[in-house]
C-alpha cells in the first residue's frame, strides 16, 4: 500500500505505518462549464448535443481565414449570473484574448480565452465536511470558446490516429479558477459537486458530465506538511466524473509521495487518468503562461460591464442552493444533511417541493426520495427529471401506507414496480394483490394456530427472553406473505403471550 491515505489520516507503506501529517496534498481545480445557450459563442452554429460529427460547424468555427467573431450576449449574461452566484467581483471591463497554440481539435490554432483581464475574479463558496464549513477561494471565471473534440481509437496515449469532429468548436464555456485552498480528494469532490449545484441552479450550465458539458482539470502537488513553499505540480486533464475526479487526486498524491521519498524528480507535466486502469499516464510537459503568447484579440472589442446590467441580472436570479437549505431547514424542521440532499439539483428539489403541496409530512418525503428514489436513480443512471415516478404518484403511495392498505415494507416493492412500469401505486398493489391484512379475528386465528404450534418459544418467551417475540412476528408474516400489518400482529401477540 501507499505512503499516503488522504481521507482516513492513516496509510501504510511497504509494511510501515506512517501518520498523512508527513505530507499535505495541495489541490487546486479548473472547471470548465458549457454555458446554456442554443448557439455558439461567437456565431451562430447549435451547440445541440449527439448531431453527426461536423454537421455543426461553418466558417468560423471552422478556422476558415476571414471569418470574424460576433460575441453571443447571452454567454456574458450568464457569466455575469455564475459571478453573482460565486460571490465574485465583476469588473467593469473585460477583454478577450488569443491563446495560441497549435491542436488538431482548434483549426484557427489559437483560442479565443480571456488572460488578464477576465470577467469574474475573487469569488468563494463554501462546502460542508461533517458539518464543518470550509471556504475554497476562486481565483476568476472567463468566457472563452471550447475546441473540438478528437476520437481515438483505443486509449489516447497508445491510438495510432484519432478524427476530429469540430461541433465542440466554439461552443461558449465558463472556466471557473480556484486557488489550491483544497487538502485532499474528499474535499475537492465536494468543492466541485457544490459548484455543479449551484450552476444548475443559477441556469448557466447543464452541468452533464458524461456528456461533457462539465469537465475538470485537478493541479495537484504535495509537500512536506509544515512546508510553505508548493511541490512540483501535475494537472489531470478532463475527469469527468465526481469518482474519476476523486480516485485520480488519490493515486497522483500516492505517487508524488512515493516520488519523494525515493528522492526522485518530479516532472511539471499534464497527465490523463486512465479509467480502466485506474493510473494517470504522461501526456505531455506542462505549459506555463507565457507559452500561449497571449495578445488582446483584434476582431472583439473590449467589454464595459455596467453596475446597472448586473443588479438587473442580480434581480433576476433564482433561489439558490444555500439560500434552499436555510429554507427547507426553516420551513420544515429538516436536519441539514437532509437539505443539503434536497438540493443537489433544482429538479430533484422541485419534485421535492410538489410532494409537500399535496402531503405535508417533509422528513417521511425525505426519507423516501434520500432512499429508495436515490437508489433506483443512482441504479439506473438516470436524472430525476427522466424518473417515471411523478410527485403525485409518490403522494399515493404514502396515503396507502397511511391508511394500511400496505405495509412501510411491501411499500418498498410498490415503488419499485412504480419506478420501473411507471404505473401507479393502487395499480401495483391490486396487480400484485398485496393489500394489507388489518382484520384481526383473521390474524387471530394465524397466531393461534402459530403460537399452539410451538410451545417451547412461548415458555422462552415468558422467561424473559425478548427475541421470542420476533420469532412469531417472522412467523406471521410468513404465513401471510408479509401482509400482515405490524401493528396489528403486534398487538394481538403481546395479548395472546400473557
Amino acid at each position: 500500500m501507499s505512503k499516503i491515505l488522504i481521507i482516513t489520516g492513516l496509510h501504510r507503506f511497504r509494511g510501515v505505518e506512517l501518520m498523512s501529517k508527513e505530507f499535505e496534498t495541495v489541490i487546486g481545480l479548473e472547471v470548465h462549464a458549457e454555458l446554456k445557450t442554443e448557439s455558439k459563442i461567437f456565431c451562430s452554429c447549435s451547440t445541440a448535443f449527439g448531431a453527426e460529427p461536423n454537421s455543426q460547424v461553418c466558417p468560423f468555427c471552422a478556422g476558415f481565414p476571414g471569418a470574424l467573431p460576433v460575441l453571443n450576449e447571452k454567454v456574458l449574461e450568464l457569466a455575469i449570473r455564475t459571478g453573482i452566484a460565486l460571490n465574485c467581483e465583476i469588473p467593469e471591463y473585460c477583454k478577450f484574448d488569443r491563446k495560441n497554440y497549435f491542436y488538431p481539435d482548434l483549426p484557427a490554432a489559437y483560442q479565443i480565452s480571456q488572460y488578464d483581464q477576465p470577467v469574474c475574479i475573487n469569488g468563494y463558496l463554501e462546502i460542508d465536511l461533517d458539518g464543518e464549513i470550509k471556504r475554497i477561494r476562486i481565483n476568476r471565471a472567463h468566457m472563452e470558446e471550447d475546441a473540438g473534440k478528437l476520437v481515438h481509437q483505443g486509449d489516447i496515449t497508445t491510438t495510432p490516429f484519432s478524427l476530429v469532429d469540430l461541433n465542440r468548436c466554439g461552443i461558449g464555456l465558463l472556466e471557473i479558477v480556484s486557488e489550491p485552498d483544497m487538502r485532499s480528494a474528499r474535499e475537492a469532490r465536494a468543492y466541485l459537486e457544490k459548484l455543479r449545484s449551484i450552476l444548475l441552479f443559477a441556469g448557466v450550465s447543464d452541468c452533464k458530465m458524461q456528456e461533457g458539458s462539465l469537465r475538470c482539470d485537478a493541479n495537484i502537488s504535495v509537500r512536506p506538511a509544515g512546508q510553505e513553499e508548493l511541490g512540483t505540480r501535475t494537472e489531470i486533464k478532463n475527469l469527468n466524473s465526481f469518482r474519476s475526479l476523486e480516485r485520480a487526486i488519490e493515486y497522483e498524491a500516492r505517487r508524488h509521495v512515493e516520488a519523494i521519498e525515493d528522492g526522485e524528480e518530479l516532472l511539471q507535466e499534464t497527465r490523463t487518468w486512465d479509467e480502466e486502469k485506474q493510473v494517470t499516464r504522461s501526456m505531455r510537459s506542462k505549459e506555463e503562461a507565457d507559452d500561449y503568447r497571449y495578445f488582446p484579440d483584434p476582431d472583439l472589442p473590449p467589454l464595459r460591464i455596467s453596475r446597472e446590467r448586473i443588479e438587473e441580472v442580480r434581480r433576476q436570479m433564482p433561489e439558490l442552493p444555500d439560500v434552499a437549505q436555510e429554507r427547507l431547514v426553516e420551513t420544515y424542521g429538516l436536519p441539514h444533511y437532509d437539505a443539503t440532499i434536497l438540493t443537489t439539483t433544482p429538479d430533484y428539489l422541485e419534485f421535492f417541493d410538489r410532494v409537500i403541496k399535496i402531503y405535508p409530512d417533509a422528513k417521511v418525503v425525505a426519507n423516501w426520495m434520500m432512499s429508495e428514489l436515490n437508489k433506483y436513480l443512482n441504479q439506473s443512471n438516470l436524472e430525476i427529471s427522466d424518473c417515471l415516478i411523478k410527485p403525485e404518484n409518490l403522494v399515493e403511495m404514502l396515503q396507502l401506507i397511511d391508511d394500511g392498505t400496505i405495509s412501510g415494507k411491501m411499500a418498498k416493492t410498490v415503488f419499485a414496480e412504480m419506478f420501473n412500469s411507471g404505473k401507479r401505486a393502487p395499480e401495483v398493489v391490486r396487480e400484485k394483490g398485496m393489500v394489507q391484512i388489518s382484520d384481526e379475528k383473521a390474524l387471530s386465528a394465524i397466531i393461534e394456530s402459530i403460537v399452539n404450534g410451538n410451545p417451547k418459544v412461548v415458555e422462552d418467551y415468558r422467561n424473559g427472553k425478548e427475541k421470542a417475540f420476533g420469532f412469531f412476528v417472522g412467523q406471521v408474516m410468513k404465513a401471510t406473505r408479509g401482509q400482515a400489518n405490524p401493528a396489528v400482529v403486534n398487538k394481538l401477540l403481546k395479548e395472546k403471550l400473557k
